[in-house]
């Protein structure tokens, strides 16, 4: 158990023929006692100190603890952010490619097309200048004929 100023100040000693001033030792321990009180308060205060400033270190501490898992959530949800955005720019790009790919298909479908088209009708306008002159020349082989002239002189005498 810690001594205290009290204790200090309800000490009795023995008295002895050949003992101490009792003035002296009784001005010594009113010394004693006033530094002892001096240091119980400053130990006091320097307790009360040291618990605030643990519980500031405490609260820092909580906060530090905080943002740190903060942080690591924060890093975290980055990180899901960044994975999710190149999963979906990979769909992105597979369906864009797709695309792509179709939109070529069909272009060269529709060139395909365009080119049997364009020989049909080659075929076609060839087939109708074939039948086109075939008419002429005959039409021509006709009026060349001796009937058409035997006509024209017969037109002409009757009038």
């Amino acid at each position: 158990m810690a001594l205290t100023p009290l204790d200090i100040h309800n000490k009795e000693f023995k008295r002895s023929f050949r003992g101490y001033d009792e003035d002296e030792v009784n001005e010594f321990l009113d010394q004693v006692i006033k530094d002892y009180e001096v240091l119980i308060r400053e130990n006091k205060e320097l307790q009360n100190q040291l618990n605030a400033i643990q519980e500031r270190l405490d609260h820092f501490s909580n906060i530090e603890e905080t943002l740190s898992k903060t942080i690591i959530v924060a890093q975290e949800a980055a990180d899901e952010v960044k994975t999710n955005a190149k999963k979906e720019a990979q769909l992105i790009l597979k369906e864009a490619e797709k695309n792509a790919d179709r939109i070529i298909n069909e272009a060269l479908s529709k060139t395909r097309k365009i080119a049997m088209e364009t020989e049909e009708l080659k075929k076609q306008a060839s087939i109708y200048r074939t039948r086109f002159r075939t008419l002429i020349e005959a039409q021509l082989e006709l009026l060349s004929k001796e009937d058409w002239t035997s006509l024209e002189r017969m037109e002409v005498e009757q009038p």
